[in-house]
């Protein structure tokens, strides 16, 4: 992203970051996600958007598909650096909406996990994550996200406010403004002897509404699952990977 917009992900956020999800290292985890995405991509390059400390790319690499990442955290992609293979990854430092890498019109895959879609807090910046990856994409090629499904029905009448995780180490809130269509995250995370907090905005975003930004963007949707492991998505599921293949 441009200078002009803010790094959550500086600093001590970005050291502790690995070790603040553990399971989504987990071998139940990531072994389907790197699966589906492999197959996705074939025998061509991936993107990834927002890739992070590495978590799905370095894996999917040592799978032997060629993978590119786009980030707008440096110190993000410090730590995807210190890591074996991490330095075979091409990475371009800037807006996943608008910043360009590797073969744009080529790749076979471009895909965003882990709900970072909501990072970007307006409905214009998540359509412009769409061109992009469809700029990128040649004809055929599929572009992925992973999202949690907006968590409203556990919202009681007249509350703004709901905890999504807590235990002796982590408590997280989530603080909803459903007129905006934003969130805010708070995360208060033991530090040694004492909690820090920190808080991220995000804009939520409903499935029928991604699958219109598709469109918008040249894509049409080819497959929705509760998960990575292609469980069926139903009405309870409580989070999605959909897959929108980039029309000829």
């Amino acid at each position: 992203m441009t200078a002009e917009l803010p790094d959550h992900f500086a600093g001590a956020i970005a050291e502790r970051y690995d070790a603040g999800s553990p399971e989504m290292f987990a071998p139940a985890v990531l072994g389907p996600t790197v699966d589906l995405l492999a197959e996705l991509a074939g025998d061509g390059p991936a993107l990834e958007l927002a890739i992070g400390t590495g978590r799905v790319a370095l894996p999917l690499h040592e799978r032997g598909v060629n993978v590119y990442g786009i980030d707008l955290s440096g110190d993000m992609v410090a730590q995807l650096r210190a890591k074996p293979g991490g330095d075979d990854i091409e990475v371009a430092i800037g807006d996943f909406t608008t910043a360009t890498v590797g073969p744009r019109g080529e790749f076979t895959l471009a895909y965003l996990v882990f709900n970072t879609i909501g990072n970007l807090t307006s409905q214009d910046a998540q359509v412009a994550a769409f061109e992009n990856a469809a700029r990128h994409l040649a004809p055929g090629g599929c572009f992925v996200i992973e999202v949690e499904v907006p968590d409203l029905q556990r919202l009681p009448p007249g509350r703004t406010d709901l905890v999504f995780h807590r235990d002796a180490d982590h408590v997280g809130v989530d603080e909803y403004d459903v007129v905006q269509q934003h969130l805010v995250s708070h995360h208060y995370t033991r530090v040694g002897a004492h909690f820090e907090a920190v808080s991220m905005p995000f804009r939520y975003v409903w499935p029928s509404e991604l699958d219109l930004m598709a469109r918008i963007a040249g894509l049409r949707l080819r497959d929705r699952w509760a998960g990575w492991a292609r469980q069926p998505f139903i009405g309870e599921s409580r989070s999605h990977v959909s897959v929108w293949e980039k029309t000829g």
